[in-house]
């Protein structure tokens, strides 16, 4: 565990062992989450780009043959 201080300005430093294992980027942006228990959270941001590609092929197999009504064929 390390630790890091709050500036005056109430910026935060991430050290470098967390930034290298969540290979934080400069200009990520976070989410940040605040608790009743005095706890912090971090919770990076997807861009556009990234959230479409995660999306691709999950609707790989699913079945698209639906019954027509007869005013409809």
């Amino acid at each position: 565990m390390t630790i890091s201080t709050v500036s005056p300005k109430y910026q935060v430093v991430i050290p470098k062992e967390v930034r290298q294992v969540m290979k934080v980027q400069p200009g990520q942006k976070y989410h940040v989450m605040a608790y009743d228990s005095g706890r912090i959270e971090l919770i990076p941001l997807k861009s556009i780009k990234e959230r479409i590609r995660s999306m691709k092929g999950i609707l790989k197999g699913i079945d698209t043959t639906i019954e027509r009504g007869p005013d409809r064929v």
